[in-house]
């Protein structure tokens, strides 16, 4: 299964920097909650791709076409020995997406401080605004 990207625009390889390709195409092979759920049977350990489709609600074709995507963005490392075929996470890709994430984090950390100052003024108590309204208030209350 290519990419979106490529399927919309069959050009778009030769125009996109190799860097922003790759990083499609695991964008793309993470968008899919079965191929995650694949990544994270895979997290540690090596399984035949029987042994992973034996947890998918899915024929073992379909699982081995997940799979296949999941190969070409570079998530998944193959190894066939005749008709026996192992997987193995390669969580290299994943890295990199998360670093361009991250590039990201200021923003949402920027918010996250007007968020907290916003609800700290919310919760400081209301002050007078000078010593003599506060004592002609004061007073106020007092006077029958």
């Amino acid at each position: 299964m290519e990419s979106q990207l490529r399927l919309a625009h069959p050009r778009a390889r030769d125009t996109v920097p190799d860097d922003e390709a790759r990083l499609s195409e695991v964008f793309a092979a993470l968008a899919d909650p079965v191929r995650r759920a694949i990544l994270a049977k895979l997290d540690g350990r090596e399984l035949l791709v029987s042994e992973v489709a034996a947890s998918f609600a899915i024929s073992l074709q379909a699982v081995s076409k997940h799979i296949q995507v999941l190969v070409r963005a570079g998530l998944v490392r193959q190894e066939r020995t005749g008709r026996i075929s192992r997987c193995r996470l390669d969580a290299g890709p994943i890295y990199e997406a998360a670093v361009w994430l991250n590039r990201y984090s200021k923003y949402w950390q920027e918010q996250f401080d007007l968020l907290a100052a916003a609800l700290h003024d919310l919760d400081a108590p209301r002050r007078p605004k000078s010593r003599g309204a506060a004592r002609r208030r004061r007073l106020s209350r007092t006077r029958p």
